[in-house]
């Protein structure tokens, strides 16, 4: 029996992602198949158009056995720390294989790539020249990467898979990582495409999705939530609060560059597109945004742990057995885990109010 784990934000979940959970379910049949489901807002610094709990629903109706909460901070942080946080819950849950989406679909070569990364003591000095010369860390890493292997990886769930590859290897988790096609293009923002990306374009401009979505997800996409619903109270925090510089990755100028931008911005892209440079990256300043109104500090201390969101009667079963041998603190309430769930219930609070 196969312990299958999938790390996934479905924003909103769709045909695809319907697609990728019954190819896996037909490939290992008797399997147990775990979600490390991302919150109420995601890693590119989004809102979850259905909240977490209703995604839990979704994914129970669909062959989904346990689904277990990834933490907000790690949720809406860069690919590495995304990724270590994910796989650190899956390692300790015992899951044997890592199942992801990639537009490469070869395992082996990527799996290669992160060796070549690792092994060769000249990446971290082809990685400094590049920022050196201005590139952003992400576009840095990249042609790092192209150096040393003669391969360029740009396409997001690619660079995504070669981070939990990485994490995997340097943990020395006990984990197959398997990567499965991606059908549609990641950031294609055409309805056609059937990406998540074009669905949540369609649904800002009030078109018809219902042929790209199943029918369990259009029940609770009534009134879907976006990240600009938040710009108001975004703008109001940056204005009254005198240093933004104590905020997670607000480092040194940034601060003044928002700062300068926000009162001559009228909404989230715009305000963006004034601040980004060719160091700083839309992805990553949007990510700064979002640090700030969640409050999330530069001192603040990130910790794992495990919260069932939802299981079937497979997934009770099977947490059951592996339950005295988790490592992780197991959080089953607010009540008594306040210390530890600040952040998601501020979170949680902040999204709720829109």
């Amino acid at each position: 029996m196969n312990v299958i784990g999938l790390i996934a934000e479905y924003n909103p979940f769709h045909n695809g992602h319907l697609y990728q959970i019954n190819k896996i379910k037909k490939i290992y049949p008797d399997s147990i198949l775990i979600v490390i489901l991302n919150g109420n807002f995601t890693q590119r610094a989004d809102t979850s158009l259905i909240n977490k709990w209703d995604k839990t629903k979704i994914l129970l109706e669909n062959n989904v056995d346990l689904v277990i909460s990834l933490p907000t901070f790690y949720g809406i942080n860069n690919a590495d720390i995304f990724a270590s946080g994910a796989l650190e819950i899956l390692n300790d849950l015992k899951i044997d294989t890592l199942i992801f989406g990639s537009e490469l679909d070869d395992t082996n070569l990527l799996i290669d790539i992160v060796k070549a990364k690792i092994n060769n003591p000249k990446y971290n000095d082809i990685l400094k020249e590049y920022l050196k010369k201005g590139y952003s860390y992400p576009k840095s890493s990249s042609k790092a990467l192209s150096h040393i292997t003669k391969k360029e990886i740009v396409n997001p769930n690619d660079i995504l898979a070669l981070s939990y590859i990485e994490c995997i290897i340097k943990n020395n988790y006990n984990i197959k990582p398997v990567s499965i096609k991606r059908e549609n293009n990641y950031h294609n923002k055409l309805l056609e495409s059937g990406s998540a990306s074009g669905i949540r374009e369609a649904l800002k401009n009030k078109k018809d999705i219902n042929n790209y979505v199943p029918k369990c997800t259009l029940k609770y996409l009534n009134n879907p939530i976006f990240i600009d619903d938040y710009f108001d109270l975004l703008k109001y925090k940056i204005i009254s609060i005198d240093d933004i510089s104590v905020y997670h990755d607000v480092i040194e100028g940034l601060d003044k560059r928002i700062k300068k931008y926000i009162n001559e911005s009228n909404n989230l892209e715009e305000l963006i597109l004034k601040i980004k440079t060719k160091r700083y990256t839309y992805s990553r300043i949007k990510r700064i945004l979002l640090y700030i109104l969640l409050d999330i500090k530069s001192d603040y201390v990130p910790t794992c742990y495990v919260r069932i969101l939802g299981f079937n009667k497979v997934g009770r079963k099977y947490f059951k057995s592996i339950k005295d041998d988790i490592t992780l603190p197991i959080v089953n309430n607010y009540s008594s885990n306040k210390e530890l769930l600040s952040l998601e219930y501020k979170a949680n609070s902040i999204y709720a109010l829109k």
